[in-house]
């Protein structure tokens, strides 16, 4: 337990001191975008595990009202783990989705894989950039550097995350994303890169509500709803929301 927990504290420092500029910087977008015109957040994370990225910050405890996760069905492991492997791997998968959610010039879009590569994530990148949409990445560019060229989760381009978005904020993931050495087996144990996705997605939140206080705006934030008034609280903004948010 103790050295998982160093893996993870490790990881976390790293990109405290390392991304605080670029965590900085995506605060400022969303910022942007809540202040001008009340627009949404989309948040997009195409991938088994990274899926639950989109998951954390969404109707989330103490979140932006404004974000809207893109939770679609394609890649989410309830679906079966090998479905959700074989379509992040097909190409023109993402493509589908950004259209599907109409995605398109003055929007921003979060884009958050473990590992910055595959083919669904790659195309949701590329179809976002093409209709003017803004994109923030978040990826380890380790992972995705060190990948091989033809590995058969790439996109067909053979493009990384980190070189296609407007902003990329690096979660630092290393390469197999378990951190663990035990001996006897053959493995590495203890995955890290769920930890590293949520402490940065919650970074870049926090600080953009931090922003939004700082020029006068009273951010909106959901409140949990098995705290005391929670329901009454969130009541407030359902009416807005519902109709704009697709998974609300």
């Amino acid at each position: 337990m103790r050295t998982y927990a160093e893996q993870v504290a490790g990881l976390i420092g790293r990109i405290e001191t390392e991304e605080a500029g670029a965590i900085e910087a995506g605060a400022e977008l969303i910022a942007d975008h809540i202040t001008r015109a009340d627009r949404l957040i989309y948040v997009y994370g195409p991938g088994g595990h990274s899926n639950l990225a989109a998951q954390e910050v969404f109707f989330r405890a103490g979140g932006l009202v404004n974000v809207s996760a893109i939770l679609d069905e394609g890649t989410l492991l309830s679906g079966g783990a090998l479905r959700s492997m074989a379509i992040e791997r097909t190409p023109g998968y993402g493509r589908v989705v950004i259209e599907d959610n109409r995605l398109g010039a003055g929007d921003l879009l979060i884009l958050v894989n473990a590992y910055g590569i595959n083919a669904a994530l790659v195309d949701a990148a590329l179809t976002a950039r093409e209709r003017g949409v803004t994109v923030l990445g978040v990826s380890s560019r380790e992972h995705a550097d060190r990948t091989a060229p033809d590995h058969p989760a790439r996109h067909p381009t053979r493009q990384n995350l980190h070189d296609l978005v407007d902003l990329h904020i690096d979660t630092k993931v290393p390469v197999g994303d378990a951190v663990l050495e035990i001996e006897g087996v053959p493995e590495r144990v203890g995955a890290i890169s769920t930890f590293a996705n949520a402490y940065t997605l919650n970074c870049v939140m926090a600080a953009a509500i931090a922003e939004l206080a700082e020029r006068g705006t009273v951010p909106e934030i959901w409140r949990s709803g098995n705290a005391p008034g929670g329901d009454e609280r969130n009541a407030l903004f359902l009416d807005r929301f519902r109709g704009r948010v697709r998974w609300l």
